[in-house]
């Protein structure tokens, strides 16, 4: 679950949040939708504790994984599978651990190393870590990936589609609450439809922000409207939204 409390968020000069209440609960798929420099991005950014508030309290439950997609792809020489894999950090913790105890136990460092290994090879099985290859590749296909591109170094693939292997890293993380800013700007039409019926089977909670009503109809149930330093919460899709928003507004 997610509340802010009588928040007040500015950026540089410009105040773009003023004494907000929001709660959100999960497994809520929210759209934010606002005005170019409303503070959307902001919004999420504070979330992420990259921003901090002027006044009033922001919690996030406890313990919660939380999924991004980032902003910069180094231009490494992993394979492109790889780097999406690395996006499930126990996953790849537990690869390292196995690796570690199975090189002490053919060194015989520890008599209980057998039962050890069990244990890990117990936990790897109960995250699907022995189907996680297959799920990288699954996504990265569905992203416009070619079978050929799995194995190709990150470094390179043009911007673009190292926007798109962010994407896939922030995908294969096992998370309970993912933040998506704007994830169709570098994807064609059929990678689009892919991400909506992905997400459509996310069991966690979404924060979505995207200029794309169809889009946001396909993906959303509920729908936060940034207007005039104030948030309000609306049940729905964008369709939904827009006449309960034009209802509200006349009335007041």
């Amino acid at each position: 679950m997610i509340v802010l409390r009588s928040v007040t968020l500015q950026r540089g000069a410009k105040r773009l949040l003023e004494g907000v209440n929001l709660t959100v609960f999960a497994p809520q798929k929210v759209g934010i939708v606002g005005a170019n420099g409303s503070g959307k991005t902001s919004l999420i950014d504070l979330l992420k504790g990259e921003l901090h508030a002027e006044s009033g309290d922001v919690d996030i439950q406890p313990g919660l994984v939380v999924a991004e997609v980032g902003q910069e792809t180094p231009a490494a020489l992993d394979a492109a599978l790889d780097y999406v894999l690395d996006g499930d950090r126990e996953l790849r913790e537990i690869q390292i651990a196995i690796a570690a105890a199975e090189r002490s136990h053919e060194a015989h460092d520890e008599a209980d190393q057998p039962g050890k290994l069990g244990e890990l090879h117990e936990r790897l099985a109960a995250i699907g870590g022995y189907g996680a290859n297959a799920r990288a590749a699954q996504i990265l296909n569905g992203l416009g990936f070619s079978q050929a591109d799995l194995t190709r170094p990150v470094a390179e693939f043009s911007g673009g589609w190292r926007m798109r292997l962010n994407l896939a890293r922030a995908l294969m993380t096992r998370s309970d609450l993912l933040l998506l800013d704007e994830p169709t700007n570098h994807l064609d039409l059929d990678a689009v439809l892919w991400l909506e019926d992905w997400l459509a089977r996310y069991d966690g909670t979404l924060l979505l922000i995207s200029h794309d009503r169809e889009f946001l109809d396909n993906t959303v149930g509920h729908i936060c409207h940034l207007e005039n330093r104030s948030l309000k919460l609306y049940k729905g899709n964008y369709s939904e939204f827009v006449p309960a928003a034009r209802w509200r507004s006349n009335s007041e």
